[in-house]
């Protein structure tokens, strides 16, 4: 090759795609006329638009090429032809420039892949940072709150206040000019001058407790000493008997008496205290004694043993043996609860009553235990012998002696409510048949002794409401039987009590609430009363000062479709009849027979609304279901069409209002 053409030949272009600096610069060194090409330094200046486009223009160009060489060799041209080869060359140079779009594409995602790395990578180590940051925050919290719950041992100290610390320090201690200002120094000077105080009271105290150690010897000594003129006195006391008898002085009797009182029952002290204190200030004539088991009495107040030997032990298996042998009848039993339950504290009291005829009135009072009731029993001693006035003799009788002292108290009826509850379970009819062996429970002999019983209403009252649905029926007294007809068919069919909560749910009730005439601390009850296919639910309220407030009742009738007293006229009159005009219904005094009274009115006057209501509403023929048994003089009045519910004694027919 010659020298001209070497000079007349282009200088070479190399591609370097992934060439270093380094490299490109050594290549440049080398070989000065060599010019590096750099598809990276020529992406940055492209356009990624424009090579979309030019893109598109290639790809459509060489569909157009392509179309043209097939029309070629379709109108016979050789596969060699100029026209064939000349377009051959245009797609050759088109299918390098996609190749070319192509590295470009790919080398845009790579440079995008990495540049997202970098961006993830820079958001991670962020985002590292951040979470130390918030874990060194979290942690700063934490012992701050520590810091701030701290809790000196100092604030479990009750310091002085502020005030009296200033007046009471010294100088050196409190230090005003620097404590004033601040509140922690201020703490501090607190805590030494409650410090310097506790050293004091403790030096106080050390010096107490000597004092306190010499007393306690001199105490010793001079306890020695009494206990050694106790034999003494005694021998004194002995020999100064006669003279307290001559004096009537009864000094060592007033102390033994003493002595036992304090074993007594609380009834028979207070009685013990009341009548002494009266015989000493009042009446020189009245005496009081106590007699009865000591020892008895005081294993009564004494607590029971929770060891046994082993000698009681084994009787108590024997006895047990014994008891599985042979059981006890049901009437043995009964007569065992009985006597248990009449039981007498072993103590009792003697009042003598001394008159100005030489007679004496001896009172015998006794403490029931279990029936927490006291008696008395009398006995005259007199000094002539009555035995042949009959009628001296029948007025000092000491079962009648003392009957109605008090008017209508006669002392055959225990005054304590909670005794007849007692004596049912025991099967004790009366307490009456008891009282020549216990003595009579007078009402004034209650109250020597501090017992108080009322009039059990409550009791009564419950006692009456229990037994509606544990029997299903009504229990009237004779004395209301006038208030209603012979025959009532509509019956009580269940009595259910229910909470405050179930009773403000019910819908026939919402009037009653609206008004303000119900109280969460009222009872509630859901009576049922039924006749055939009839059925009445009545809510019942009862306050607990019943009878003093009338029961409050509200109905909802449910046959052939649910009624209430807000859509029934008639179920409003029957409800009327049950609480407005309850004063017909109170019975005697103290009216503790209304609730069943209102029940039973209830009853009359649903048999009189399904007796009085048109029983073939479709026009069938046939038997009614609630045949007439009431007389009335009009089934119905008024626009209202409202039914008879008063009852008239003794015609026994039925009217209006």
């Amino acid at each position: 090759m010659s020298s001209d053409a070497v000079k007349k030949r282009k200088p070479k272009v190399i591609r370097n795609e992934t060439g270093t600096p380094e490299t490109k610069r050594g290549r440049a060194e080398g070989d000065q006329d060599v010019r590096v090409y750099n598809e990276e330094v020529e992406l940055e200046a492209r356009d990624p638009q424009q090579d979309y486009m030019l893109y598109k223009d290639t790809c459509a160009a060489l569909a157009k090429l392509m179309a043209e060489i097939q029309e070629l060799k379709a109108g016979g041209a050789k596969v060699g032809s100029v026209e064939i080869e000349e377009r051959r060359t245009q797609c050759s140079v088109h299918f390098i420039t996609l190749k070319k779009l192509n590295r470009l594409a790919h080398m845009r995602l790579k440079k995008g892949r990495d540049q997202t790395h970098e961006a993830k990578q820079r958001v991670d180590v962020l985002h590292l940072q951040l979470q130390n940051l918030l874990y060194e925050v979290m942690h700063l919290q934490k012992e701050i709150g520590k810091c701030l719950e701290f809790r000196s041992q100092h604030e479990e100290i009750e310091l002085v206040s502020e005030e009296e610390f200033f007046q009471e320090a010294p100088a050196e201690i409190s230090r005003p000019h620097v404590t004033r200002d601040d509140q922690h120094q201020l703490t501090l000077a607190r805590l030494d001058w409650e410090l310097e105080q506790r050293k004091r009271l403790a030096e106080q105290y050390k010096m107490s407790l000597a004092r306190k150690e010499k007393i306690q010897k001199a105490i010793e000594q001079k306890r020695e000493y009494l206990s050694s003129l106790q034999p003494g006195l005694q021998n004194i006391m002995q020999a100064s008997l006669p003279v307290q008898e001559y004096l009537a002085i009864p000094f060592e009797h007033m102390q033994k008496q003493a002595e036992v009182s304090r074993h007594l029952p609380p009834p028979l002290y207070v009685l013990l205290v009341q009548a002494g204190a009266y015989g000493q200030a009042c009446d020189k004539n009245l005496s009081v004694s106590i007699s009865g088991d000591v020892d008895e009495a005081k294993a009564l107040s004494r607590p029971p043993e929770d060891s046994q030997d082993d000698e009681s032990d084994s009787d108590a298996e024997e006895e047990q043996q014994n008891t599985k042998r042979r059981r006890a009848t049901v009437g043995v039993q009964l007569d065992d609860k009985r006597k248990e339950m009449l039981r007498r504290h072993p103590l009792s009291l003697c009042v003598d009553l001394k008159c100005k005829d030489g007679s004496v009135l001896h009172l015998f009072f006794y403490y029931l235990m279990n029936l927490n009731i006291l008696t008395v029993k009398t006995k005259v001693s007199t000094t002539t012998d009555l035995s042949g006035a009959v009628s001296a003799g029948s007025l000092l009788n000491s079962e009648s002696l003392l009957n109605c002292l008090y008017a209508s108290d006669h002392g055959k009826e225990t005054p304590n409510p909670a005794n007849r509850y007692q004596f049912d379970k025991v099967g004790i009819t009366t307490f009456a048949d008891y009282v020549s062996d216990l003595g009579h429970p007078y009402v004034w002999v209650q109250k020597l002794g501090g017992l108080q019983f009322s009039s059990d209403f409550v009791a009564l009252t419950m006692q009456w409401v229990c037994s509606v649905p544990e029997h299903s029926i009504i229990p009237v007294s004779s004395e209301c039987q006038h208030l209603f007809p012979a025959k009532v068919v509509s019956g009580l069919m269940r009595w259910t009590m229910m909470s405050y909560q179930e009773f403000t749910e019910l819908g026939f009730v919402q009037h009653v609430l609206k008004a303000g005439l119900v109280r969460e601390t009222d009872l509630f009850f859901m009576a049922v009363v039924e006749r055939g296919t009839a059925r009445l639910l009545a809510a019942v309220v009862m306050n607990p000062r019943y009878p003093e407030v009338a029961p409050l009742f509200s109905f909802s009738l449910h046959w052939k479709e649910e009624r209430s007293g807000r859509t029934d006229d008639n179920l409003r009159a029957m409800e009327s009849e049950v609480n407005v005009f309850r004063s017909e219904l109170q019975g005697p005094r103290p009216g503790l027979q209304l609730l069943t009274n209102q029940i039973q009115r209830l009853c009359v006057c649903l048999d009189v609304y399904l007796e009085t209501e048109s029983q073939v509403c479709d026009g069938s023929e046939g038997p009614k279901e609630f045949p007439r048994e009431k007389m009335c003089l009009r089934t119905a009045r008024g626009p209202s069409r409202l039914k008879p519910f008063k009852y008239n004694h003794p015609q026994g027919f039925f009217s209006h209002r």
